[in-house]
């Protein structure tokens, strides 16, 4: 004879004993919960670590690096099991009055909704922590349509919710939408924005987490740290965090450092004013002196005999730059003149770092400018400086020649 229901086992154990329908119903829901936790922990402490190492074994590396999200999946995947077995057998295990079985239905049917839904969030992280491990995993970022997908599910998993609670069909609940189509859009405008946004900056790649940024509009100076559905976070150079809504990046302007940070060098673009008063022709021995004290230059034989003291500084600064172990020869390199001004006459020098790196940039800059204002004065030259007030104290007859 096939049992219709656990307790009709019971009923023959208490059929003799005092207030046995209620032993038997007793024994029957303790055996019901304990076989749900049973089965919870045998799922969640035995078969799926089982499966995990196994898996680890085969490749450790990747593995690893999944262990959190790995261990959040099968934590509610064994939490969905023991809702479907509950679904599945509590009519057959559990005693209690119709009312309470109806709400314990309910319940089920609203707990399995939503560890479904969390379910399948963990698996969208586990998917986007696997697609982190590929190599152009940070030239296109999905992040922000991995939170899209788990908006949906959200929103979905609330829909079956409600419309279990209202015992009503989901599409009497999609239905209703309708009427508050335009409340819905004005709330989830930046989602919607920023959904937009993501798909452009992962197609065009765009940004990438780690990229150096620039926006001015948003004081943003610094590297990206996240790259969210709504909203970017930047930190800064000096260690603050600007946070930038993500459809600005693609309806305003902004300075991304990664293409100087993937080329050949960092370009070196400064010039330094010339007094116009200190430029002249140089007589034939003092152009021989300065071949004299610069004959460590490869190219000193090419400087004319008859030039100005300008001119041959600017040779000399070429040669000095084609020489420095610090500058990419592969990069256009060259010292100019540019329009004369009334604050004097600028000379710039363009040429690019092989060091890329900030600290290391900014001291080669600095020695530069620093090496040609200290050997300026070799070629009778002297840089333009505004007179102070205090220097005009000290050297009044300096302010009456300027």
């Amino acid at each position: 004879m096939t049992l219709v229901h656990i307790t009709d086992l019971f009923d023959t154990w208490f059929v003799n004993m005092p207030q046995g329908s209620l032993l038997s119903a007793l024994t029957a829901n303790s055996v019901g919960v304990v076989a749900l936790l049973l089965l919870y922990l045998f799922t969640r402490r035995l078969v799926f670590p089982s499966i995990q190492k196994g898996l680890t074994k085969v490749s450790p590396t990747r593995i690893g690096h999944l262990a959190s999200e790995l261990n959040k999946v099968t934590g509610r995947l064994a939490a969905m099991l023991c809702c479907v077995a509950f679904l599945a057998f509590y009519d057959k295990v559990f005693v209690a009055p119709a009312w309470l079985m109806s709400i314990l239905l309910s319940v089920g049917q609203i707990v399995l909704i939503i560890v479904t839904g969390f379910l399948f969030s963990g698996f969208v992280n586990l998917a986007h922590a696997i697609y982190n491990q590929l190599r152009f995993a940070k030239d296109v970022p999905i992040q922000g349509i991995v939170q899209v997908t788990k908006l949906m599910t959200f929103i979905v998993s609330s829909i079956l919710i409600i419309s279990l609670i209202l015992d009503k069909s989901p599409t009497y609940i999609l239905s209703g939408f309708g009427a508050i189509a335009a409340v819905t859009l004005l709330v989830f405008k930046d989602t919607i924005l920023g959904l937009v946004a993501s798909i452009q900056i992962a197609a065009n790649r765009l940004v990438k987490t780690g990229d150096w940024i620039q926006v001015d509009a948003f004081g943003a100076d610094g590297e990206v740290i996240d790259l969210g559905l709504n909203t970017v976070r930047v930190r800064n150079w000096d260690n603050t965090v600007t946070t930038i809504p993500t459809y600005m990046l693609i309806s305003d302007s902004f300075k991304n450092w990664r293409a100087m940070q993937e080329s050949a060098g960092r370009r070196i673009k400064r010039a330094v004013l010339i007094d116009i008063h200190s430029i002249k022709v140089l007589e034939q021995q003092e152009v021989e002196a300065l071949k004299r004290e610069f004959n460590s230059l490869n190219d000193i034989e090419s400087w004319p005999d008859k030039t100005t003291n300008l001119g041959l500084f600017r040779r000399y600064a070429e040669q000095y730059l084609a020489q420095h172990p610090g500058i990419n020869k592969e990069c256009v390199m060259m010292v100019r003149e540019l329009a004369p001004a009334n604050y004097g006459l600028p000379i710039e020098f363009y040429c690019f770092s092989s060091n890329k790196k900030w600290v290391a940039y900014e001291h080669l800059q600095a020695d530069l400018i620093d090496h040609m204002l200290a050997i300026m004065g070799a070629f009778q030259l002297r840089p333009y400086q505004s007179i102070s007030g205090q220097l005009l104290q000290q050297h009044p007859h300096n302010a009456e020649q300027q």
